[in-house]
């Protein structure tokens, strides 16, 4: 095994946090339950929240509620901007870039951390980028429903998960992070 091979087996095969049967199965739970909240409301889009599920769920309290402040503030952010440019400017990749740096001297001003930005500026490619015959501003909400959703399932899992007996299927203390 050459030392590349050997990398990439330590980066990807777990050794400290396997995965078990029980976050395999609290893991689909809270995606379908994610899910089902937002057809129950009938968001057009809502995909979005078994995702912003999986972004706490394999997480510890502790590392999922910083997590979910941020990607909830970030989201409101994104979906609050991206609807005024998009209204304002229409929709375009200049308005987009625009609002991406606007967002981001918003959060150096305030000394927000990195990963809200992220996630605002993700928010903003979601509602800005993609054309579509429904008002944006809309968009923008439906957007930020399904993501909240997703997020309040997927930590609400998370803090249930040792009342319920499933014990902590991540050890680590930083939640992971598609994005």
């Amino acid at each position: 095994m050459n030392m590349k091979t050997r990398q990439l087996g330590e980066w990807f095969l777990a050794k400290d946090d396997p995965p078990s049967v029980n976050s395999a199965a609290q893991t689909t739970a809270a995606v379908m339950v994610s899910y089902l909240i937002a057809q129950l409301f009938r968001l057009p889009e809502s995909y979005w929240a078994p995702i912003a599920t999986l972004i706490v769920i394999q997480s510890t309290l502790r590392a999922a509620l910083p997590v979910f402040v941020r990607y909830f503030a970030g989201t409101a952010v994104g979906a609050v901007l991206g609807a005024v440019m998009v209204t304002y400017f229409h929709q375009s990749v200049w308005a987009y870039g625009a609002a991406v740096f606007v967002v981001g001297l918003l959060c150096v001003a305030l000394r927000v951390e990195r990963s809200a930005y992220r996630y605002a500026s993700i928010t903003l490619a979601i509602v800005m980028l993609p054309y579509r015959s429904t008002s944006v501003p809309l968009i923008a909400l439906h957007r930020f429903f399904e993501v909240s959703i997703g997020l309040s399932v997927g930590l609400a899992f998370v803090a249930l998960r040792p009342k319920i007996g499933l014990g902590d299927p991540a050890n680590t203390t930083q939640a992971s992070s598609p994005h």
